[in-house]
């Protein structure tokens, strides 16, 4: 497993499938792609959030060019998608760069 940042994991299909799908707790899913601007700019707002919030959830990254199948199976058509699984479900998902605050209150909605 690579660590794509301090406090996120970047996971490959298979891992996603293990940690997430199969894991427990609240799990903050960024899909995105190296090209994407947006996607850029919601990495340190994701960082700050694993930081804050390290205790209580994970974050991991999943790159929508290397695992298109997981992107299908989850209907992500636009990048960044923020999905925040509970309990291995998707419970809730925003699409687009989203600053701190709309994504703290995504995250407290489920922990």
């Amino acid at each position: 497993m690579t660590q794509a940042t301090q406090g996120i994991q970047l996971l490959n299909g298979e891992q996603f499938a293990a940690q997430v799908e199969q894991g427990s707790g609240v799990t903050v899913v960024d899909f995105y792609a190296d090209w994407c601007g947006p996607c850029k700019m919601v990495a340190p707002v994701l960082e700050n959030l694993a930081e804050e919030f390290e205790e209580d959830i994970k974050v991991v990254k999943l790159n929508a060019d290397s695992e298109p199948e997981v992107l299908a199976k989850y209907g992500v058509r636009g990048l960044p998608t923020i999905m925040v699984f509970k309990d291995g479900q998707p419970a809730d998902v925003t699409v687009g760069a989203q600053p701190y605050p709309a994504l703290k209150g995504l995250v407290e909605k489920h922990i």
